[in-house]
């Protein structure tokens, strides 16, 4: 009959532990202690643990020479050709929708100025965080809110010259508005060809010129005229997510969001990655880079290993701004002329190379693969030399 394994105190464990940091990173040793901490291990539990741990550490090691450019290319690649082209609408609000799959991960590659579907992720403090309510008012704070949002019906008479906006009393009270606020609103667009006033809940606008074209011109301009909230937001809402409410917006404006009260700027991000780099700087844009790209995977259901999207966002941001993967940035860069002659517009590419006097080094895959070479990689990479 076998004895049951005695349990080691917790210092014996951490003293067993210990022993990895002569084989292991400090960082990844210092997390399995923190995990078992607490946890009743018998030696053999702690053996096994430590196996475990270092056989894991070995298997995610590159060995020397790999070429981890060609294996990232098609581990991202070729799961991307089976992405299902769809989009993810959020139930009750028409028009908030998001680009998924192929098209944005195309955006996010190339680097795009602007991305189709801008959003934010606004996380809160305090207690903003625990009520709906608050979350709700700093949703409302950050919306942009224009006199269209809050008008009942709008009216042109293209005969007098006249277009007549009724406001509806209840959306001003949604969006904590009065007419004050309308009217300083309307202040900063007087003056302009035409006559604006205020009477009661109605905007009543008059041209001094009878123009359609303008009549309709004025309207819409009109109408755009922000009352509150924040430039480029377009819509706001407040949800649950576990233990706390976030706001989720369609339409960016980092700085601006940041400085609003209730805000957490630590955790609030966009997914506009040359705002993100602006706002907070490169390494925040690469983090932005590897979790859009690690998001999009995940949602299409397809595993790629966390490295390799690493790796392209180090590639993408290196230089400290951000570069798209494609000729006008990564692959237009390269050192060799042969190879920026390989990926696209051959012709040019070497023609200014030879007008420049460029120097074919082949250190490469490619400009190696061209001139028939030995491949830099793997055990290409050895030279032998024999003494005589």
């Amino acid at each position: 009959m076998s004895t049951p394994q005695q349990v080691l105190s917790e210092e014996e464990v951490v003293k067993c532990l210990s022993r990895l940091y002569n084989i292991l990173p400090k960082a990844y040793v210092d997390e399995i202690i923190s995990k078992v901490r607490g946890k009743r291990l018998t030696r053999e539990q702690v053996e096994k643990l430590m196996l475990l741990a270092v056989t894991a550490y070995y298997k995610t090691i590159v060995d020397p020479g790999e070429a981890i450019g060609i294996v990232t290319a098609q581990s991202i690649g070729e799961p991307s050709t089976q992405m299902v082209l769809r989009s993810f609408h959020y139930a009750g609000l028409r028009e908030f929708s998001m680009a998924l799959g192929l098209p944005r991960m195309i955006e996010i590659v190339d680097a795009r100025r602007k991305p189709s579907r801008p959003m934010m992720t606004v996380y809160l403090q305090g207690e903003y965080a625990k009520d709906g309510e608050k979350a709700l008012e700093v949703a409302k704070r950050i919306q942009l809110v224009t006199i269209e949002n809050v008008a009942k019906s709008v009216d042109i008479d293209y005969i007098s010259g006249t277009i007549v906006i009724e406001l509806d009393p209840e959306q001003l009270r949604y969006w904590n508005l009065t007419l004050s606020d309308v009217r300083k609103a309307l202040d900063r667009i007087r003056g302009k060809g035409a006559e604006v006033k205020l009477e009661g809940y109605n905007i009543v606008v008059t041209l001094h010129e009878i123009d359609p074209v303008k009549l309709r011109r004025v309207r819409d301009k009109i109408l755009q005229t922000r009352l509150a909230g924040i430039k480029n937001v377009k819509k706001a809402l407040a949800k649950k997510e576990g233990d706390e409410w976030i706001i989720r917006t369609e339409g960016t404006n980092l700085e601006a969001v940041l400085l609003v009260e209730g805000v957490d700027h630590r955790r609030t991000i966009s997914n506009d990655i040359h705002e993100v780099a602006e706002v907070l700087g490169i390494e925040a844009a690469r983090t932005v880079i590897m979790r859009e790209l690690k998001k999009v995977l995940d949602e299409q259901g397809l595993a790629v290993d966390i490295r390799h999207i690493m790796l392209v966002a180090d590639i993408m941001t290196w230089s400290g701004r951000v570069k798209q993967v494609g000729r006008h940035g990564v692959a237009g860069e390269k050192e060799s002329p042969l190879a920026r002659a390989a990926f696209e517009v051959t012709v040019r590419n070497l023609v200014e190379a030879a007008l420049k006097g460029e120097v074919e080094r082949f250190r490469s895959v490619i400009e190696s693969v061209i001139a028939g070479k030995y491949v830099p990689v793997g055990t290409g990479m050895v030279e032998l030399m024999m003494e005589l």
